[in-house]
């Protein structure tokens, strides 16, 4: 085909099999451009750029019109994005608008086709969401929608988009390494935002009798653009500066917080008056006796304002993990000396809010006027007059903030005294402006900006097909494909955690209806507290808690509300159990393992859901199909060790497989320890959870995989010979020992393919060769023991070591210390802690059901944390993953947490709060998979390790490459 456009001719041809395309130019010569291997497309060439155009595109994008509110003036793409795409060869398509506010003239010239119809694009994107009944079925769709926090209001919005199989990016959810907001309208949030406050302010002085600068101001979106804005704020200053404010108001002062795109925008706006940036501390000298031909600034952090309650100090690692420590000190210490706040901080429930409504009450009763300068002028009825809170975040950092404004009516007054808010801007109160769609007020530089931002990841969105499997999906970076909230008629992997926000809402709902939930956690011992006091933070759970140790119980349950102790003796009240059992609707059991399995039939019967941190036993795994068949959640392993370490592993493990890279090695050692300065004693070691289990790890077999050679390790104490010193914390002195069967956990991982797997214990260095010596001498004895069954005799220590070394229970110390030194070897350290043990001492012995279990019985107290003294926890997890360009690279999980002086130990907490979380999870229907099973997939671990954080319970992370 040969195409005549001015005098220039084009040659034009379409083949699935191979082309050339030339173009000639008559009047400046001939250029000749060849494509090869080209199939399925027919190119032809500008005759004026030299840009190829398609007449079959590659891909067609639709831009919707914007149909939320009136305001709504922005679009996602300025016509220069478009140019861009249509000369890359895309079909662009714009629904026609009248209250865009780029006319779609420039949007047609640059090359998009201006209609109605979208349906012929594969990707449809917009700034807000779309009306649900104008949602077209199977495209990829592209906007913010308002819904990874399960917001109520979007719900039925989400539920169309699955319903109608759409794919859905949210801009919201495109974020960097660091979780920073890569596509976003933040620095025109804040100026519009402090372009309307300043606005405001000459308003309110103006109510209050005072004319200034400030009236020549008008809100954002009466100016065609923020240039006009700015000369405005610029004039305002001028007149500032030759001090036409008026005296009687004195200086004014504003104080900025957060540090991001909203902060920076509104101080950039801010920089254009006769301005002066103070510290937070100097903030009071100005406010009183300041220039009043400038005005004063200051930006706060942290640091300034935020402090523990105790003694007044901040620490900002202690105030990451425990927030709720902490109290603000903005309202006594800043805000006397404030005129206006601009506020660019989001708020999280557990941190300190920066005004409460009782501040507000007091800091409008205290504040006093300025003293005019002269007679006649009216008074100021206090100085603090106005909040511009752009992040608009309701009953957030500003708590009587309760509902944001609007663009139609942007401002409202806060009456402190009757704690209402009215529009009239006269009278007693505080000036707000909380409107939550600023950037619609300067459309077209938001527009230009956004597009700016979003441009770089178009063209992976363009490759986007609903119509494929997510999982099939190529060409997306991590940008995009974390941003996709659903697809193919679900919510992702990812956000699957929003339908179990949707459930916890509905449960919360059920629960203020008058139901409440029931827990029954067996047991009162090291880690049951912090179960305890997790459930009985929320006031609509009933906690039950049984134990056979009564005075422990009544301890523990006299701290909380909402609790009932029971006392219940597992040998003996199997009827009580039960009862207790199907009176409740979840069951925790931080038993001995040994009962475990009686708790799990119960629950089996009752069909009762059941959660514990142990680990799972052939015994309980036979149990999975009877939870199936009951309908009911058992979920175990879901404390620290096993627990913690299989929601980190996991999470290496999945996001290597997802970027399709193998395991070549996993290796993970725990270790709960006495902290270093409080291990004084010979072993190194104190007791923070139970003492018999912590013996008896030492007794059990183990086998791992090292090299892709099994290793078994007998029981009866061999496994300690397998210790070796650990060097990744070397400060600590640590040495680690295999911790039982190491390859059961390939399949369930799904790393069959690792050469190397094993899991180990953490002790401090020396610790194996003197619990080796406790072997030898059968101290570490599961087995009955007849000496000390309830018809033998009353016994002492030195008679059952007597007895041990096969002497005569009168022989003297000397032959005792030397039959001893037979048995465990010329070892001095094995002997003076046998010594300091009072293994040889004449204490009767306390008759347990086996040897091991006297033994700790009587250690417990000598290897006790006392009062004041805290425990440590470090568990460390190395996988070794193969990429796809063959780099081994390791990537290294470390914990390291201890525990709080006068609180919970380490082990507790770090044991007790995933078992509480998992089985709030469980509790709330967030977690609804029946049968028995640990934390082994992502909507388990990823909430768990997420919301663990907040308890102060944090990892770090580290790679190492070969």
């Amino acid at each position: 085909m040969l195409a005549t456009v001015g005098s220039s001719w084009l040659f034009h041809a379409c083949s699935s099999t191979e082309i050339a395309f030339i173009k000639v130019t008559s009047d400046k010569g001939l250029n000749m451009f060849w494509l090869l291997k080209h199939k399925s497309k027919a190119l032809s060439f500008c005759l004026h750029c030299g840009h190829p155009r398609y007449t079959h595109h590659k891909a067609v994008l639709a831009l919707r019109r914007e149909d939320i509110n009136a305001w709504e003036r922005r679009a996602p793409l300025a016509p220069r994005h478009i140019q861009e795409l249509t000369n890359a060869g895309y079909q662009v398509l714009v629904q026609p608008s009248n209250r865009r506010a780029i006319h779609e003239k420039d949007y047609r010239k640059a090359g998009a086709i201006i209609q109605e119809d979208i349906s012929g694009a594969s990707i449809i994107i917009g700034v807000k969401s779309p009306p649900v009944e104008k949602l077209i079925p199977r495209k990829t769709y592209a906007f913010f929608s308002h819904t990874i926090k399960a917001q109520e209001a979007n719900m039925p919005l989400l539920d169309a988009i699955i319903e109608k199989k759409i794919r859905l990016i949210d801009y919201e959810k495109m974020v960097d390494s660091k979780g920073t907001r890569i596509v976003a309208f933040g620095q025109w949030a804040g100026v519009a935002g402090m372009i309307n406050i300043l606005h405001g302010l000459g308003l309110r002085f103006l109510a209050l009798g005072h004319h200034t600068p400030f009236m020549h101001i008008g809100m954002a979106h009466n100016y065609r653009n923020s240039a006009q804005a700015v000369q405005a704020v610029r004039d305002c200053g001028y007149e500032i500066s030759l001090g036409l404010m008026p005296k009687s108001i004195g200086p004014v002062t504003f104080v900025f917080t957060g540090t991001g795109n909203v902060s920076k925008g509104a101080q950039e706006v801010f920089n254009e008056l006769p301005c002066e940036f103070v510290e937070p501390h100097e903030l009071q000298g100005v406010f009183q006796s300041g220039d009043q031909s400038k005005v004063y600034s200051t930006v706060l952090s942290r640091h300034h304002h935020v402090v523990r309650k105790t003694d007044g100090k901040y620490d900002p690692v202690e105030y990451q993990h425990h927030p709720d420590l902490y109290t603000s000190r903005f309202s006594t210490d800043i805000a006397p000396f404030t005129t206006c706040l601009v506020n660019g901080i989001y708020w999280d429930p557990d941190t300190p809010r920066l005004l409460t409504r009782s501040d507000a009450q007091n800091l409008l009763a205290s504040a006093k006027s300025f003293d005019p300068a002269s007679d006649g002028c009216p008074e100021l009825p206090h100085r603090f007059l106005a909040i511009c809170d752009i992040s608009a975040d309701t009953g957030g950092s500003i708590e009587f903030m309760t509902e944001c404004t609007s663009i139609d009516m942007p401002f409202c007054m806060y009456d402190a005294n009757q704690q209402a808010i009215h529009d009239s801007l006269e009278g007693n109160g505080i000036l707000m402006c909380s409107i939550d769609n600023l950037p619609a007020q300067l459309p077209i530089e938001a527009t230009e900006y956004f597009g700016d931002k979003l441009c770089p990841y178009l063209w992976e969105m363009l490759a986007s097909d609903a119509t494929q499997p997510f999982e099939k999906q190529d060409g997306f970076t991590h940008v995009v494909r974390n941003a996709v909230i659903a697809s193919n008629g679900s919510l992702t992997p990812k956000f699957k955690y929003i339908q179990k926000l949707r459930a916890n809402r509905k449960s919360a709902q059920i629960r203020n209806m008058g139901a409440k939930g029931r827990v029954l956690l067996l047991g009162s011992g090291y880690v049951s507290e912090p179960v305890l006091e997790y459930f009985t933070r929320d006031t609509d759970i009933e906690v039950t808690v049984a134990s056979a140790l009564e005075d422990q119980l009544e301890k523990l349950v006299a701290k909380y509300n909402h609790t009932t102790p029971v006392k219940l003796d597992m040998q003996k009240d199997s009827d009580r159990l039960s009862s207790l059992v199907k009176s409740h609707d979840l069951v925790i059991s931080l038993l001995p393992v040994t009962y475990h399995l009686m708790v799990m039939k119960e629950c089996i019967n009752q069909k009762v859901n059941m959660v514990t941190a142990s680990y799972q036993s052939p015994e309980m795994k036979e149990l999975h199909q009877s939870a199936l068949d009951a309908g009911i959640t058992i979920l175990n392993e879901i404390g620290l060790d096993p627990g913690i370490d299989h929601m980190l592993a996991m999470k290496r493990i999945d996001e290597a497989k997802e970027q399709g890279s193998t395991i070549e090695s996993y290796v993970s050692f725990c270790g709960g320890l006495p902290a270093p300065e409080y291990s004084d004693n010979p072993l190194g070691y104190k007791f923070s959870w139970s003492p018999s289990g912590a013996l008896l790890n030492t007794f059990r077999p183990a086998t791992y995989l090292k090299d892709g050679k099994i290793v078994d390790i007998p029981a009866g104490g061999a496994v300690l010979d397998h210790a070796r010193p650990m060097d990744f914390f070397p400060g600590f002195n640590l040495e680690g020992a295999p911790n039982r069967d190491s390859l059961k956990y390939g399949t369930p991982y799904g790393i069959q393919s690792a050469r190397t797997l094993l899991r180990g214990t953490l002790r401090y260095k020396g610790y194996a060769n003197t619990v080796k010596g406790f072997h030898k001498l059968g101290l570490i004895n599961p087995d009955p023991c007849a000496l000390l069954s309830p018809e033998a005799p009353p016994i002492t220590w030195r008679e059952l070591m007597c007895n041990l070394v096969g002497i005569a229970p009168s022989s003297s110390f000397q032959s005792l210390q030397e039959a001893v030194y037979d048995k465990i070897g010329r070892d001095d350290n094995r002997m003076s802690t046998l010594t300091w043990l009072g293994l040889f001492e004449d204490e009767p012995v306390q008759k347990k059901q086996s040897l091991v279990d006297s033994f700790a019985k009587h250690i417990e107290p000598k290897l006790a944390y006392a009062p004041g003294e805290r425990d440590l926890v470090v568990l460390r997890n190395d996988v070794g993953i193969r990429h796809p360009s063959g780099q081994l690279e390791t990537k290294h999980d470390s914990l390291v947490v201890y525990g709080d002086v006068g609180g919970f130990s380490a082990m507790a907490k770090t044991v007790g709060y995933p078992c509480a979380i998992g089985a709030e999870m469980v509790l709330d229907g967030e977690i609804s998979t029946k049968g028995m099973f640990g934390p082994l997939t992502k909507d388990i671990y990823q909430p768990i390790l997420d919301r663990i954080k907040t308890e102060g319970i944090i990892f770090t992370s580290s790679s190492t490459f070969s």
